[in-house]
């Protein structure tokens, strides 16, 4: 009888929870050098569409919290009496444990017709460079969908859409470029450089994350840069992010 009367109550915390999910502050805009991908021991595998072009890829567009939640809901146990409710709860209410929303509606898959028109543009700029699964960048942008398009309060086809238009108003291979960062085998930038360079070529300072290449250096690996909730331009990151690069230089390998 207790779980008959709980089982209301559940539902109703769930409800307030998916809407907590998606009640977000920011977009992380990320993007990462295919080089850098590529030039770790584990290497890269291509895309069946083949090898994607030498210029930044996009890996996802992320709502983020402006401050970490915690894990808000489970006082409900002492409320509800009833473990299994509690378990229920704590379960959804994990999903947003961190500092971001994600997986905020499963039986929302990505639709292949939903963005069909954006199929090239996506294949181009956003493509997939993981040795698992079957090569199709269209897994990769399912499991973005699934776990942080979901949270975007954006249709399928406009989630995609604004990650596109993004990053073709900031073009960040040609902001490097235009700095004097290109491509190299041999040569070493300061990171200080790359955040400025980015800083000036876009009006707002981005995060920065490195990896290890296989011969042990850093290299630039991903540019994380902050985008309003309407994913529509960028703005100055509500979210202080310490860098990912260790050390004072970095790589940028030609890919």
């Amino acid at each position: 009888m207790k779980l008959v009367v709980a089982l209301p109550l559940v539902l109703s915390s769930l409800l307030s929870v998916s809407s907590m999910a998606k009640d977000f502050d920011f977009f992380y805009f990320v993007q990462q050098w295919p080089g850098s991908f590529c030039g770790t021991s584990q290497g890269c595998c291509f895309p069946d569409t083949g090898k994607p072009a030498a210029d930044f890829g996009i890996h996802g567009l992320w709502p983020n919290y402006a401050r970490c939640q915690g894990r808000q809901g489970l006082a409900a146990r002492a409320m509800l009496g009833e473990d299994v409710a509690a378990a229920v709860i704590s379960a959804a209410v994990g999903r947003r444990g961190k500092c971001w929303p994600e997986y905020c509606d499963d039986g929302n898959a990505l639709r292949p017709w939903a963005i069909r028109d954006l199929f090239k543009s996506l294949e181009q700029n956003w493509p997939t460079l993981s040795c698992k699964g079957s090569g199709r960048s269209f897994e990769f942008w399912s499991y973005e969908w699934k776990k942080h398009g979901t949270c975007s309060n954006l249709e399928q086809r406009d989630y995609f859409a604004s990650a596109l238009a993004v990053k073709a108003a900031h073009n960040l291979t040609e902001i490097l470029a235009g700095a004097g960062i290109v491509p190299s085998e041999s040569e070493r930038y300061s990171v200080s450089s790359v955040s400025e360079a980015i800083a000036q070529g876009t009006g707002f300072k981005a995060n920065l994350e490195c990896n290890r290449g296989a011969d042990g250096e850093a290299q630039l690996f991903q540019v994380y840069q902050c985008v309003d909730k309407e994913a529509k331009q960028l703005i100055d990151c509500p979210l202080s992010m310490p860098t990912k690069c260790r050390g004072d230089t970095v790589k940028l390998p030609v890919f």
